[in-house]
Order: C-alpha cells, then structure tokens, then sequence
C-alpha cells in the first residue's frame, strides 16, 4: 500500500482517480493546487506524486521546480498527468532532473492504465 499524492483541479476526474487508486489498496492525499500539494507533503510519507502539468496558480513545472528544491523530497517518483502528448509537454528533456516516471495523457488514460502505470511506477522505484 503506497500514499499517492494526487494534485489535479478537476473534481470529477480527480474523484475518480481518487476512487480507482483506493479501491487498488493505495492511500491518496488529492489537492487542487501546488500550494497545498506542498503542504500535504509536510504532512504525509508520500510514495508517489501525480502532479498535473497545467495547474491555475503554479504550472507542474514549477511545482517540480519547488519539490526538488527540498532534499527530503528529491527521490519521490512522480508521474505527469497532462491533455498535452508527451511529446507536447515540453518537458522530455527534463525527465530525469525531475525524477519524472511517466506521463498519463488525460484522453487515453483508464482507471486501469492508471492502477498499472501507478504500480509499474512504484515497483521501479522500490
């Protein structure tokens, strides 16, 4: 069981994602902004972030930026979650900088793809 920390500021989606990580045996802390993103990382042992790329106030970039400017958060895997392709985002080059796992591209991604790109994630990285 991993705590997954979820930062998306669709409710529906996220209610869902939400509902789909739980009922695979994960624990996930859901926030609709990176500002709060960092606070729940204060507060839980976070085992995986899904942090979407365009975000209201920060973009993900930015958020990434912030996370890895904290040593104790620099191993945390995190998985992009975007409407842009891969190829789209931008951020190809920086994958590895960012400790960037995969990219979930919102259109295509399944509750299944979700639970399997989650568990792969967590598996690599263990």
């Amino acid at each position: 069981m991993a705590q997954v920390l979820l930062i998306e500021p669709d409710k529906i989606l996220a209610r869902s994602y939400v509902s789909g990580l739980e009922a695979d045996g994960h624990i996930v802390h859901w926030c609709q902004k990176s500002e709060t993103a960092i606070h729940a990382m204060d507060e839980h042992t976070i085992d995986l972030i899904i942090v979407e790329l365009q975000l209201a106030e920060h973009n993900g970039v930015e958020f990434l930026h912030e996370l890895r400017s904290y040593p104790e958060w620099d191993h945390i895997p995190v998985l992009l979650h975007s409407m842009l392709p891969k190829k789209q985002s931008g951020i190809d080059t920086f994958w590895h900088h960012f400790g960037i796992v995969g990219h979930l591209y919102k259109p295509q991604t399944t509750l299944a793809y979700l639970n399997q790109t989650v568990n792969r994630a967590l598996l690599t990285t263990a």
